[in-house]
């Protein structure tokens, strides 16, 4: 690019070069930008440097001149702050639904609304990465696609895929399509999830977007509307326990008092929870009852005790036996076949 046209371009690649290597602990003084400056073909003098300063203030730009020991110019707001950009890279870090690929271009995208300092910091401070994440590479367009579909009033097809015990996905209905009318995007542990009218069985359905291949918008307008005019999303994604469905029930328990945090983070603050005793509380609130649900109850221990209805109290006991009888009995095929082994071996 001609030197002449980089001269009309300079305020820009002053402001780019605030953004990009100064803040707060990292002031720059006018002649670190002008080096800076000279990198990108542009020669500039100190009185030039200090009106285009004040332009970019005119403009909107919070640049604060720091005095003292470290002095220099910075940037002292950005759109996002500091913690906002770690939640996020922290966010992308450890959801499964994102491909790697994906997730580190995003990752480097989000680094790069901060300033290269502020971006080495998240970088020491990155958790680890994420060990199970989706080969689906699908799963970016599909999101945008149904996005568009909601937007555009219409159906979509697509094949869903479920995971076998050889650790392969595999089509479920033996590959035919489902037909969705969409209707809402929501995101729950580190997933993507959509929830739409069934068009076959006219059920509402969830599914998880990174399961989605060979998604088509069809022409069809969607169906349901006052289905989901209705649907309190936020209740539905909470009461759903990791999508596995389940009866709405209005559960009464009795918990530890030191599992109210966990009651808490789990249900919200909207559930109806009181003293027992000096040692419990008691707790209401509709439930979606079902194999996963209890399954979270009996990793609480003995911190839990359902009170009605009487048949969840029985369902919860039986789905407790159940499960030491399943265990059990492994364990003592297990041995049995050891000791079985060892007299045969023995005899010879």
């Amino acid at each position: 690019m001609p030197r002449s046209f980089n001269q009309k371009l300079k305020i820009l690649y002053v402001k780019k070069v605030l953004e990009e290597k100064s803040d707060r602990d990292h002031p720059m003084q006018v002649r670190d930008i002008i080096a800076n400056l000279q990198a990108y073909g542009i020669n500039a003098e100190r009185k030039t440097i200090y009106d285009d300063i004040e332009a970019l203030r005119l403009f909107g730009l919070n640049i604060l001149n720091r005095r003292g020991k470290v002095s220099g110019y910075y940037l002292e707001e950005r759109n996002f702050e500091f913690a906002e950009l770690k939640f996020l890279t922290d966010m992308v870090q450890s959801s499964h639904c994102i491909p790697a690929r994906h997730a580190q271009k995003l990752i480097r995208k989000l680094e790069g609304l901060t300033s290269i300092h502020q971006a080495k910091k998240m970088q020491k401070q990155a958790l680890t990465e994420c060990g199970n994440r989706t080969e689906n590479g699908e799963v970016y367009a599909n999101v945008e696609l149904i996005c568009n579909a909601i937007a555009a009033d219409r159906q979509i097809s697509f094949s869903y895929y479920e995971w076998t015990s050889e650790k392969k996905l595999r089509q479920k209905k033996n590959g035919a399509f489902c037909k969705i009318s969409p209707w809402k995007l929501f995101w729950r542990d580190d997933s993507y999830y959509l929830l739409g009218l069934d068009e076959n069985s006219g059920v509402v359905k969830h599914y998880q977007a990174d399961k989605m291949k060979d998604m088509q918008l069809e022409k069809e307008k969607r169906n349901g509307a006052a289905i989901f005019r209705d649907l309190e999303l936020g209740k539905f994604s909470m009461d759903a326990f990791g999508m596995s469905g389940g009866r709405d029930v209005l559960l009464k328990a009795e918990f530890d008092n030191h599992l109210i945090g966990t009651v808490l983070d789990r249900f919200g603050t909207e559930v109806t929870i009181r003293k027992s005793d000096e040692e419990h509380f008691l707790f209401q609130a509709h439930v979606c009852v079902g194999k996963q649900f209890f399954g979270w109850l009996a990793g609480l221990g003995e911190g839990v005790r359902i009170i009605g209805p009487e048949k969840i109290r029985k369902e919860y006991t039986t789905f407790l036996k159940q499960a030491l009888r399943n265990n059990e009995g492994r364990n003592e095929d297990k041995n049995n076949g050891k000791i079985q082994a060892s007299g045969a071996s023995g005899k010879k």
